[in-house]
């Protein structure tokens, strides 16, 4: 790895821990919320390991939970060492520091090639895969200007507009989020340009395990990834239906800027761009409209950190882990329904300690019977 003390804040895993993390996020049932709350509840990963199969049949699970073995953890990392790549834990110096700040932050993440890249102001740049000539000319344009004032440009190696903000891009600095493992990009047609990338002054980023296909469900995750990393986000031709808006409408959830290239109304590849303007997004016909947008928000202070999914140095109170009582468990059950529910409704309405009511939806939700939605709600699994 390059430059691997690029950060300036933030504590370093140790190896113990990291193995527990890798182990953790890869057992069944946990997402990065649920991470989170194992990690606050519980004090660190070690000790959450040890209790996800009691927490599992508490929620009701109908069969044993799988939890990742500590061999499995220690070959993934083994795979990415020989694949010139490392896992960054979120509260690392090294972990993007905007994507650090967004609901569900992945804990883990693998990254390969230069990661000054990712400690830099960036700039997402999104759109058609089965873009027009003067589309891409006009991407590589903004990622070429943009990347020359000191933003790295963030995008997803897609065929298109994301290849040509890549490409203008390689000298100035480009990070490649990727949908499947670091070793499986897709199209597969692009494992040059992504070889070029991390040779260089590139970044590749990915949440999923080596050897991972991307599947159709795994490009969402992705678009969190480039939106999440980004100040703002540029949508150079998109049709209305496609993941360069869902993209688009993570960035807005994030708080972050939207700008659109307007195109034609007879072009489908446009009606997703123009229907951003129509809601709002920033009209981009020239470099300078992002960087005029974007300036109020570059100042350093932007990129201190806020405090990450850490371990605190001592273990949690073993007070602190008794079940509820059957008592607690049913009247927040009975809260929940297929309709989501805010957690502080559901404290409120059950008058129950907000640490209980974390604590048993932890339960459902290793069990597979509670469901998280991206507005912070929950709701039960219809069975």
């Amino acid at each position: 790895m390059d430059d691997r003390s690029a950060g300036t804040r933030g504590i370093a895993l140790t190896e113990r821990q990291r193995i527990a993390w890798l182990r953790l996020i890869r057992s069944d049932n946990v997402g990065p919320v649920t991470f989170r709350e194992l990690i606050n509840h519980f004090g660190s990963a070690e000790t959450a390991l040890e209790m996800l199969p009691e927490l599992s049949r508490r929620g009701g699970a109908s069969r044993n939970i799988r939890v990742a073995g500590k061999a499995d953890a220690e070959r993934e990392l083994e795979i990415a060492e020989r694949h010139g790549a490392a896992f960054v834990g979120i509260g690392e110096p090294d972990y993007p520091p905007l994507l650090r700040q967004i609901d569900g932050a992945p804990p883990l993440i693998a990254v390969k090639g230069n990661l000054k890249v990712a400690a830099a102001p960036a700039v997402g740049i999104v759109g058609a895969r089965n873009a027009s000539i003067s589309g891409m000319k006009f991407a590589g344009l903004l990622a070429r200007e943009i990347g020359r004032v000191g933003y790295s440009i963030v995008s997803g190696l897609a065929r298109g507009i994301d290849t040509a903000a890549h490409r203008a891009s390689l000298d100035t600095g480009t990070i490649a989020a990727m949908a499947g493992g670091l070793d499986k990009p897709y199209p597969p047609e692009n494992i040059h340009l992504l070889d070029e990338l991390t040779d260089g002054q590139g970044l590749a980023v990915s949440e999923m395990p080596f050897g991972w296909e991307p599947r159709a469900r795994d490009f969402p995750r992705r678009n969190r990834l480039i939106a999440g990393m980004s100040l703002g986000l540029a949508v150079v031709e998109a049709a209305l239906r496609s993941g360069s808006l869902i993209t688009a409408r993570n960035a807005a959830d994030f708080g972050r800027l939207v700008f659109a290239v307007p195109g034609s109304p007879l072009d489908p590849r446009c009606e997703g761009t123009n229907g951003l303007l129509k809601d709002g997004a920033t009209i981009t016909t020239t470099p300078d409209d992002v960087l005029e947008g974007l300036r109020p928000l570059s100042q350093p202070d932007l990129f201190t950190p806020r405090p990450g999914a850490g371990e605190p140095d001592e273990d949690i109170s073993p007070a602190l882990r008794l079940p509820p009582s059957e008592g607690e468990r049913e009247r927040i059950a009975e809260a929940l329904s297929q309709v989501p529910a805010e957690i502080d409704e559901i404290i409120r309405h059950t008058g129950i300690a907000a640490a209980t009511v974390y604590l048993v939806l932890l339960e459902l939700d290793l069990a597979g019977r509670l469901q998280r939605h991206a507005s912070g709600g929950v709701s039960i699994v219809p069975e």
